[in-house]
């Protein structure tokens, strides 16, 4: 059974910083993109972030470009955002999710967003106050 469990949310102020985790289990986490994605209330899905399994190409969305870090520890099954200078219009719940060809470039992380293709977590809610 495919699960991806992400923890790490809660509430911040404007500048604060925090480390989202996805523990994941049930296919092969070293040969699948993985990626994070963010969803506010109101608006649609969008990509925050992904790692191409087969070179560790990293992508990022425009607006967390240089604020955000994704990695992976393929030996403990986790994927990491780790989320600085976090600002109010970062709020919304953030999901991890993977597939295997939707993560290479800017435009393919924004489809991939959209189609809501592979497999996803549960979410976990960060709130960024002002």
């Amino acid at each position: 059974e495919v699960q991806l469990a992400e923890s790490g949310g809660g509430l911040v102020q404007a500048g604060g910083s925090l480390r989202l985790s996805c523990a994941v289990s049930g296919f092969s986490f070293d040969e699948d993109n993985i990626g994070w994605f963010r969803q506010a209330p109101g608006k649609e899905r969008e990509g925050v972030s992904c790692i191409r399994f087969y070179d560790n190409t990293t992508v990022y969305g425009d607006s967390v470009m240089g604020r955000f870090t994704i990695s992976r520890d393929n030996a403990k099954r986790t994927l990491y955002l780790q989320m600085d200078n976090l600002k109010p219009e970062d709020t919304g719940t953030y999901y991890c999710a993977y597939e295997k060809g939707s993560c290479g470039s800017p435009l393919l992380l924004k489809l991939w967003a959209m189609s809501g293709l592979g497999s996803w977590g549960q979410g976990t809610q960060v709130t960024v106050s002002s």
